[in-house]
């Protein structure tokens, strides 16, 4: 038996970046040729895409753990590591993506519309892209950065122009049936539609899709029933059809009483009191109902209600009724504001934005947040010295250093580099020098080069920091 599934709980993970490879070229007669590490490969992103095939998120509830790849790690020889794989989830249109506090990501509507709901982590530099004129032979690499983990939610809206309300067993299914080539499961059942049912109706010149949707009962905008899972499917219509049972068995049900119940859960919900309304008293072809139907519909008419009187078994009135449907739509899309075209906003950082923060807690700790440094510690080797080196290199030329002298921060004052729950905790030492001495200039092997004079050292480093800028520029994109 198929079953429907109209909203879960996914939690997606993208992949992981590959480290990039800390390697030294060696032939024969040339023992150090200098870096060839390659750049790892970039993780697989998770993404969300509207498939016209699909129709319910079954497949996500029975498995609601997704993974893309990890990106292959960098080799020898300058060849970068391959790039995972990314992970495309196929979705049905109308499917809204939220976060776990319920706000809205995504609105997927459209075959095609695709959502990056986890994206994977970048790979990292080999210690051959890290080279340059002022560290020839760098012997460390970056690592590769951990893909995103995100728990969101998947909620399916219906995506049609008209939309069947009504009690369980008011005909809805019938109607559908009879109005387009939709084949609905249909008996005396003594309860409601469980799968919300689409048609297409073509009248004139004039197609548009109809649903059936699961029936209402007392209750259903605070849960009851089916509740919300009900209401959801109706949103995005753009007419609302009440379909009356004229011909019930329960004594304490009438059109009319059962119009008032329905138009109050949907007031309840709240968002659909500006689309049109037509009622359709169905079942006419039963004798006490076409009697019932004549009787109650002076009074719905006097409400301001369109009404027609059908039966989806003896095809009564269908015909009337779908063109006033094809009007309702053709008017309603006419309404709407025209798609603008697709435009890119460019917000530019203000001039005085550090690209991050630095904040003292009340236990004495030095925090530190933003992006950059909290990349560049992700990326960061932490037994390799002159990683570690280089890692305060670019603290240093970021500003962090001075943001913290002026926070108030001593030597031996404990610093923290991002969130709480995964921070790197140290020392902090002002304008330390990592790695032992012997390593010479961060991120250098001295092997490549003969002793140089004091002097010299001293002229190179200040080569050295006027080259900066210009390498931190060169790496801003990783």
């Amino acid at each position: 038996m198929t079953t429907f599934v109209d909203r879960v709980e996914l939690h997606v993970a993208a992949g992981n970046g590959g480290h990039g490879c800390a390697s030294v070229h060696r032939e024969k007669f040339k023992p150090l040729g200098g870096p060839d590490g390659g750049n790892g490969g970039r993780g697989g992103d998770v993404i969300l895409t509207v498939d016209q095939s699909v129709t319910t998120l079954l497949e996500y509830h029975h498995s609601p753990h997704r993974k893309a790849t990890n990106g292959k790690p960098g080799e020898g020889g300058n060849r970068s590591g391959k790039d995972g794989q990314d992970l495309v989830l196929a979705v049905p249109d109308g499917t809204v993506v939220l976060d776990k506090a319920g706000n809205v990501l995504a609105d997927l509507v459209g075959h095609g519309t695709s959502y990056v709901a986890a994206q994977g982590g970048r790979g990292g530099l080999g210690n051959a892209a890290l080279a340059s004129a002022r560290r020839k032979a760098p012997g460390f690499a970056l690592l590769g950065e951990p893909g995103d983990l995100q728990d969101i939610v998947l909620e399916l809206k219906t995506v049609a122009d008209v939309a069947l309300v009504g009690y369980p067993s008011a005909g809805k299914s019938s109607l559908i049936s009879v109005l387009s080539a939709a084949k609905p499961k249909i008996a005396d059942y003594p309860f409601t539609t469980l799968v919300p049912n689409l048609g297409v109706v073509t009248a004139g010149s004039t197609v548009y899709t109809i649903a059936d949707v699961p029936g209402l009962i007392p209750g259903a905008s605070q849960g009851k029933g089916l509740g919300l899972e009900f209401l959801r499917h109706v949103e995005r219509c753009s007419v609302l059809v009440h379909v009356l049972d004229t011909a019930t068995l329960e004594s304490d049900r009438d059109p009319v009483s059962d119009l008032g119940v329905i138009e109050e859960e949907l007031r309840q919900y709240g968002g659909l009191g500006n689309r049109p309304r037509i009622v359709v008293l169905n079942k006419t072809d039963v004798p006490d109902g076409k009697d019932l139907a004549e009787m109650v519909r002076p009074d719905l008419e006097a409400r301001g209600y369109r009404v027609f009187e059908v039966s989806a078994v003896a095809h009564i009135g269908l015909k009337e009724l779908s063109y006033a449907l094809a009007d309702l739509v053709a008017k309603a899309r006419a309404a709407r504001p025209k798609e603008e075209a697709t435009r890119i906003v460019i917000r530019p950082k203000a001039v005085d934005d550090a690209g991050f923060t630095v904040t003292r807690e009340d236990d004495g700790l030095f925090r530190v947040r933003g992006e950059k440094p909290e990349r560049w510690v992700r990326q960061t080797d932490f037994n390799n010295d002159e990683a570690v080196g280089y890692l305060a290199d670019r603290l240093n030329r970021l500003g962090v250093e001075q943001e913290l002298m002026k926070a108030g921060a001593r030597a031996g004052d404990g610093v923290a580099i991002g969130p709480e729950d995964n921070a790197v905790v140290f020392d902090w030492e002002p304008s330390v020098t990592a790695g032992a001495e012997m390593l010479g200039r961060r991120g250098e092997d001295h092997r490549f080069e003969a002793p140089r004079p004091a002097a010299q050292r001293r002229r190179d480093r200040q080569a050295e920091r006027d080259d900066a800028q210009h390498e931190y520029d060169g790496f801003e994109s990783f």
